[in-house]
């Protein structure tokens, strides 16, 4: 995987390309570095909206911020976008998800 420096070097020629913010997000993600991870996430959906994982791992950014709420929030917009495009990987993977954060209530 490429570096963070190497993918905002690629990000400034191609600004909106929704795999380099994707990319971005999930390596600032894995520093457990999520404020930024949310603004990267928040423009790969705006995008890519129909990539339901985008809003998938927002989600995980979220809940390890304690926001819960907006955590389900996004997954519901991201099961929307799954069953719409039919992706029903992403539909499983995000249900199991939603119904494993109302487990905490």
């Amino acid at each position: 995987m490429p570096s963070i420096d190497q993918l905002h070097r690629a990000l400034a020629a191609d600004p909106n390309d929704a795999f380099l913010l994707y990319g971005l997000a999930m390596e600032h993600a894995k520093l457990d570095d999520h404020e930024p991870a949310l603004d990267y996430f928040r423009r790969a959906i705006e995008a890519d909206p129909a990539n339901a994982y985008h809003h998938y791992h927002m989600a995980r950014s979220l809940e390890a911020l304690g926001r819960e709420a907006d955590a389900r929030a996004t997954l519901e917009a991201g099961l929307k976008q799954a069953q719409t495009h039919g992706d029903h990987k992403a539909i499983g993977e995000i249900t199991d998800y939603l119904h494993r954060l109302g487990e905490d209530d």
